[in-house]
Parts: structure tokens; C-alpha cells; sequence
């Protein structure tokens, strides 16, 4: 396996294994339309243009890409950044691979520079973030109007 910075010409393959991840793995806690929206929302076109606001990994297995991680200044601000767009093809997932898409983007520069981290979990991922050390924002631990717990960590 090996994590790499996300190249334009990753764009395409990795829309395609956030489909699928959604598609499989966040179908028994979301409807149909949510995780559509959401596909759409994670297109090749958006991915090039998330890639260009902060950093964006890709893990490959040999010539695949089996998942990929963002981080990103939280808003444009200097001392909170966010962890976004991590996904694990399901057939990867409960092999580490998670984790390390986390500790990569834990020693990157936006997390390194930040105060505070952001990370929007799904329902599907929330104990997986909690268990590396992120816990409800504000103590709150509801959905958001977006669907997903909003998660914080402090350095």
C-alpha cells in the first residue's frame, strides 16, 4: 500500500471508489437521495477543485486506488483546519488503511499548523473517528442540518 498526494489524473477513479464506498458502506444509515447528493457532490470536477484548496492523498494498492483523505484550512483560517473526503473501498476497510489515511493527514502541514481540527463524520464513520481521538464539537452529539456529527480535535 502507499499514500500519495492526489494527482488530477486520479480525479475519475477516485470519484468512482467514493461512489462505491457510499453506495455500500453508508447505505444502511442513509436513504438513497442523501447518498445520490452525495455522489454528486464528490464528482471528478469537485475532487480537482477540493485538491486545489488544501491537500488531498490518495492509498493505492499496486496501480488501484482503494480510498483517499483531504485537508483543508477550516474556512481560510490559519490555526483550524479540516479533515474531509475520506473514504475505503469496503472490501479495504477493518484493514488499517483508515488509520493510516488519518495519520498521514495528521503529520500533514494544515494539521500541524492548526489549533483545532474539524472533521464531519457520517453516522457510518463516527466511532472510527472518535476511536483516533476526535469527540462531538461542543459536546453536541446530533446531526447537523448536513447529516453528519461535527467532530473536533485539539492539539
Amino acid at each position: 500500500m502507499e499514500i500519495r498526494l492526489f494527482k488530477r489524473e486520479d480525479a475519475t477513479e477516485t470519484a468512482q471508489v467514493i461512489a462505491e464506498t457510499l453506495k455500500k458502506s453508508n447505505n444502511k444509515d442513509y436513504c438513497a437521495k442523501y447518498i445520490d447528493d452525495n455522489i454528486a457532490s464528490h464528482s471528478a470536477d469537485v475532487l480537482i477543485e477540493r485538491a486545489k484548496e488544501g491537500h488531498m492523498y490518495v492509498v493505492c494498492d499496486k496501480t488501484r486506488i482503494i480510498g483517499c483523505g483531504a485537508i483543508a484550512g477550516y474556512w481560510g483560517s490559519t490555526t483550524e483546519s479540516i479533515l474531509l473526503t475520506i473514504f475505503v473501498l469496503p472490501e479495504y476497510q477493518r484493514k488499517g488503511i483508515g488509520k493510516q489515511i488519518i495519520r498521514t493527514l495528521e503529520q500533514d502541514e494544515y494539521f500541524l499548523r492548526a489549533n483545532r481540527i474539524e472533521i464531519p463524520a457520517s453516522i457510518t464513520a463516527v466511532e472510527f473517528y472518535r476511536k483516533m481521538g476526535y469527540e462531538y464539537k461542543n459536546g453536541i452529539k446530533e446531526l447537523d442540518e448536513e447529516q453528519v456529527y461535527r467532530l473536533e480535535k485539539f492539539r
